[in-house]
């Protein structure tokens, strides 16, 4: 089970970086480069936007939109021969060790497992195309709607991590830029370093047994008390507490959500501090942040408004696909927390062989994942108009 989960998240990976390609920036020599060029005598959030650059940019997005149909369909076929041909029969994991070999054959038609692949794949397509990822298995509940009951936990996690990420990460990585190979930076590189080697499973058990165990101050596991949560609306407890004006479970959701949200934004925070220095570093070297020196600007007016301004363009990037990471399922973390988001869900799906349910899910974060690539790249198009799209090559 295992190693579906582990090919699974490969396979995802692999199709979804196809499709990451960073757009190409022409610099002053004529050459095509897709790091960002914070070294240039002016700052790229400065520079005019033309109606031919808004050309250039509406024919990317309709290029990357066609480019999403191929890598999802590499996702299907990817997913689907791994639960279908790889896999070890369901019907013995799902029926018990006691059934009868009639019984197995029968669940098999029942199922759709007697027809050839291709007319399995052919039905587990047209049914994705329309909404429909099947049944479970056990339950025979729409796999669809065990998703979207499970979606919004996820979603609230992973938005709550990631401003915990963004906003001590790049308050780090300013931090050990202006402070360069001094303490603060030593401390923010070993912080970083911490939460780029700890693994998230570790680290969640640790702040369980510190903040839960020991010291008795935060929940160890779910999303609120049973007493206090609220039916119906949106799924998101924050929104709809606030939305009923119950001060009392919206306080409830917010101490359960700490230790999950921190745990959670570990790995995250570690990266985006590493990016922001790295980018302030960069900036800082600039001809226009030398000349805002020279003018008796001061610090914070250099740092913030010049400096950082123009860093956060590949910052940006790196938010957007950590963002599109954790709205994938934390698989661990909410396993580590009882957290009924899908990644739990998908833990146990693997568990019990639930196929449908591990490709619906699978389906659906690399939905996310693309989609999330697609929208940085518009992002980064759109902040820095010194990028060109579909331009050949010079020289």
């Amino acid at each position: 089970m295992c190693f579906i989960a582990k090919t699974a998240e490969v396979a995802i990976h692999f199709s979804t970086g196809f499709l990451y390609r960073k757009p190409f920036r022409v610099s002053q020599d004529g050459a095509k480069r897709r790091e960002p060029d914070t070294a240039s005598g002016h700052p790229p959030c400065l520079k005019n936007r033309t109606g031919k650059k808004g050309a250039f940019v509406l024919n990317y997005i309709i290029k990357r939109i066609l480019l999403v149909i191929p890598v999802l369909l590499g996702v299907t076929v990817i997913i689907f021969l791994i639960t279908r041909v790889l896999a070890a029969d369901p019907a013995p994991v799902v029926l018990g060790e006691h059934a009868t070999p009639d019984q197995m054959a029968a669940w098999r038609a029942d199922n759709g497992l007697d027809d050839p692949i291709w007319l399995q794949y052919v039905n587990f397509l047209v049914g994705a195309i329309q909404g429909d990822l099947g049944e479970s298995y056990y339950t025979h509940a729409s796999i669809t709607k065990e998703i979207a009951a499970r979606f919004p936990a996820t979603a609230e996690l992973a938005v709550c991590a990631i401003i915990v990420a963004s906003v001590v990460g790049i308050a780090l990585g300013v931090l050990a830029a202006v402070k360069k190979n001094k303490l603060a930076d030593n401390i923010s590189m070993i912080i970083a370093l911490i939460g780029i080697s700890m693994p998230v499973f570790w680290s969640g058990i640790l702040l369980i047994l510190l903040f839960s165990g020991i010291l008795g101050w935060l929940p160890s596991s779910g999303r609120i008390d049973p007493l206090l949560q609220p039916t119906g609306g949106t799924g998101f407890y924050i929104i709809d507490t606030i939305a009923r004006g119950d001060w009392e479970a919206l306080g409830d959701a917010l101490y359960h959500l700490i230790l999950p949200t921190v745990t959670l934004s570990l790995y995250s925070m570690a990266i985006i501090t590493r990016m922001t220095r790295s980018a302030m570093l960069d900036t800082l070297k600039a001809d226009y942040v030398r000349t805002a020196r020279a003018k008796g600007l001061s610090k914070g007016s250099v740092y913030i408004k010049h400096a950082l301004r123009n860093a956060m363009l590949p910052v940006t990037t790196v938010i957007g696909l950590q963002f599109g990471s954790l709205l994938g399922g934390a698989l661990l973390t909410e396993t580590v927390f009882s957290w009924p988001g899908i990644g739990k869900y998908a833990v146990d799906c693997v568990l019990k062989s639930d196929f449908p349910a591990v490709q619906g899910i699978v389906i659906l974060v690399a939905v996310i994942f693309v989609f999330m690539n697609l929208i940085v790249d518009i992002i980064y198009a759109y902040l820095d108009p010194r990028i060109k799209f579909g331009a050949k090559e010079e020289g």
